[in-house]
């Protein structure tokens, strides 16, 4: 089972409802991280040092440091939007449908349909 790593940023309620679904969060106040203004691309290390994929909020930096085309262990960018079980629903599709995130970054969006009030979230893979 894929490996995960919370970012200090990211909701504790998406990481409870994977821990729920059986999957191993590691969040960075667990690991001791938290609240040291670690750079972006020293978190990156630290989970794929750790063998963890990546789970955060910060779209660019992110995405910037993947498109550098440095070796990761895999990153999943999450919407910052409240509907947090809808998004630990997608997360908890994309890790049962994927086993291998290396090099990898995946998008948590959101596809609204066209007058409607239910929140479809879906996932995509950006590729280099």
């Amino acid at each position: 089972m894929v490996r995960l790593y919370a970012d200090e940023n990211f909701p504790l309620e998406i990481v409870r409802q994977l821990r729920q679904y059986q999957y191993d969060v590691l969040t960075s106040y667990e690991a001791g991280k938290a609240n040291q203004g670690i750079p972006d691309d020293e978190v990156l290390a630290f989970a794929t040092q750790e063998k963890r994929v990546l789970l955060t909020l910060n779209r660019d930096d992110f995405i910037a440091l993947h498109q550098s085309e440095i070796s990761h262990a895999g990153i999943i960018i999450c919407k910052d939007d409240r509907d947090y079980i809808g998004q630990a629903k997608i997360l908890q599709t994309c890790l049962g449908e994927n086993s291998d995130f290396t090099n990898r970054l995946i998008r948590i969006k959101k596809n609204n349909q066209p007058k409607s009030s239910i929140k479809i979230f879906i996932y995509q893979e950006y590729t280099r």
